[in-house]
């Protein structure tokens, strides 16, 4: 057997404990779920391009009812057009953007719809405010733009464009173009169609996270407990081998 010296032993045993810690730490956050879109034709001027829209659950008791999606600037309401959508769901244009809704989808179950873009304006990037509903009245929104350099925690779904095709021009201006946008919905200021069910969602909210910061402490608590049993065996370990020693 290898005798390793006391130090070299006392610095193995505070590795594997503060690994221990970090594996605990990170099993204990949360999985944050995502919204997300993407493009057949990512490209600035391109026309009759399909988006696709994937939602991912995050509810363990409840599946999505509503999106309501929130148009960058550049595509109005009425450029949009329905390619696809969950079974008995239906897309409705509205001031400022269009909600795709139906009967409950099942826990669990990605919220995926399509839809047609007339033609997608000339810029680098648009961002799709998006506000997800669940039938138990629960708000998810993603509707953060980056700020500063950093990414924000609940971000809107987002596309980059690359350049136009040389000779690319706008199109003629659609039906919809003359409607005059209503506020994007904020984290603050729920929309008027969510507001009845915004007080119990906060508060649903605010004990999972109770929960959550409970059950969390508790972990970290009893990690740090056996980091403190561990160095005071590193210290005992430490001071028999070197009385061995002196002996």
């Amino acid at each position: 057997m290898v005798a390793y010296p006391p130090v070299r032993t006392a610095h193995r045993i505070t590795l594997a404990g503060a690994a221990a810690l970090t594996v605990t730490l990170a099993l204990a956050a949360p999985a944050a779920a995502h919204a997300e879109v993407g493009a057949d034709a990512p490209q600035a001027l391109a026309e009759n391009v399909t988006l696709t829209f994937v939602s991912e659950a995050e509810s363990d008791s409840a599946g999505f009812t509503e999106l309501r999606v929130v148009l960058p600037e550049g595509i109005a309401p009425g450029d949009v057009t329905p390619a696809g959508a969950p079974k008995d769901w239906e897309l409705k244009t509205t001031a400022d953007g269009y909600t795709v809704s139906g009967p409950a989808l099942r826990t669990g179950v990605d919220a995926k719809h399509k839809i047609k873009i007339r033609q997608l304006p000339d810029v680098r990037e648009i961002a799709f405010k998006t506000v997800e509903t669940y039938s138990d009245g629960t708000l998810s929104r993603w509707i953060e733009l980056p700020t500063g350099g950093e990414e924000p925690e609940q971000p809107a779904p987002a596309l980059k464009l690359k350049a136009a095709a040389p000779g690319a021009k706008p199109a003629d201006a659609g039906p919809g173009e003359s409607t005059p946008p209503s506020p994007a919905p904020s984290a603050d200021e729920p929309t008027a169609e969510a507001a009845g069910s915004d007080a119990g969602a906060e508060a649903a909210g605010q004990s999972a996270g109770e929960d959550q910061g409970s059950s969390a402490g508790m972990v970290i608590g009893g990690v740090l407990v056996a980091l403190l049993v561990l160095g005071g065996g590193a210290w005992w370990l430490v001071r028999r081998r070197s009385a061995v020693g002196s002996g």
